[in-house]
């Protein structure tokens, strides 16, 4: 049996004696994980051997097994181990905002509330946590960029506008900005805010790390009554906006189960076809995005509608194919 199957069980086992007044058999624990009466003796045999304290006593003719009242009522605060497995799960998720004071708060909470643990408790959380791990995409290091999250926060709350100088990537080039500052917004590993930019007279997405200056004024802002962020967002595939499009998306039967495991998007529709390929289709705000998602298949997707997209995306294709056969002249220049 793999190690993992085994801790999970023997934390469910935990979970069921915290939560059981009277305690339970080993045949009502097995009963309610769906294992043998066996299996179970040995989980809790293993668990005494661990260091919880538990015990047994004859009710009505049956081993009841239980915990101590002093571990199920040791935490000062409300949390069970269970929690506890999440909130330290949640620290390998959240490694993309190291650096950042959102992390470092959550890990001052960890500790904190890991002060409250008896040993025992100790020593099983590190030992599950073992069996759980998780693995960060690509994300950017925002511990330069500390100061510059924290001081946007602070003016979000104050409702403070803010003066930036911004490196806008497409345009290589920076601008002096005046921006009402409505939100910041955490998307696929990257810090962005969201505000009323005086220079386009409308709402735009910047993405923080490429603010390279910011001061914060004294001037104040409200923010509209009919301003909504889930609406403003609700169309965009990521981050970005745009008008909005129709997008038709073919996909190959070989990766179509791949599509429609996920939501991609809130407004999707997935159309079966007879020869299992699939149809994508939504309406989003915006194709840059879809663009590089459709790609990122190849030839397994083909874009159906709109026509602009599938000529960029053709373009694209096409530019790619010109650099593969002239490798030579490339690795010339890059070497």
């Amino acid at each position: 049996m793999a190690r993992g199957d085994q801790l999970a069980r023997q934390w469910k086992i935990i979970q069921t004696l915290i939560s059981s007044r009277m305690g339970k058999s080993a045949a009502d624990i097995a009963r309610d994980l769906n294992c043998h009466p066996r299996t179970v003796y040995r989980d809790l045999d293993a668990l005494q051997s661990a260091g919880f304290p538990m015990y047994t006593e004859r009710v009505d003719g049956k081993s009841i097994w239980s915990l101590l009242d002093t571990v199920k009522h040791h935490f000062p605060i409300p949390f069970n181990l269970t929690e506890l497995m999440a909130l330290h799960f949640s620290r390998d998720v959240l490694k993309v905002l190291e650096g950042t004071v959102f992390y470092d708060s959550l890990e001052s909470l960890f500790q904190k509330v890991r002060t409250t643990l008896p040993p025992e408790s100790k020593k099983y959380l590190e030992q599950i946590s073992k069996s759980l791990g998780s693995r960060p995409r690509p994300y950017k290091q925002y511990e330069k960029f500390k100061e510059i999250i924290h001081q946007i926060n602070e003016a979000v709350i104050q409702r403070r506008i803010i003066d930036i100088v911004y490196y806008t990537m497409s345009r290589r080039r920076m601008t002096k900005r005046k921006v009402a500052p409505y939100q910041v917004w955490f998307y696929d590993g990257s810090f962005y805010l969201i505000g009323l930019c005086s220079l386009a007279n409308d709402i735009r997405i910047f993405a923080l790390d490429r603010i390279k200056m910011l001061h914060t004024t004294d001037e104040t802002f409200d923010i509209p009554s009919d301003f909504d962020i889930d609406s403003l967002m609700q169309k965009s595939f990521g981050i970005f906006q745009g008008p909005v499009v129709k997008v038709k998306v073919w996909f190959d039967k070989e990766i179509s189960g791949y599509i429609r495991e996920k939501v991609w998007h809130s407004s999707q529709k997935i159309h079966e076809q007879r020869d299992g390929s699939i149809i994508f289709e939504a309406e989003v705000s915006g194709t840059d995005e879809v663009k590089f998602w459709v790609m990122s298949w190849g030839s397994k997707a083909l874009v159906l509608k709109p026509e602009s997209l599938r000529k960029e995306i053709q373009s694209e294709c096409s530019l790619t194919l010109d650099h593969y056969n002239n490798h030579v002249e490339v690795d010339r220049a890059a070497g």
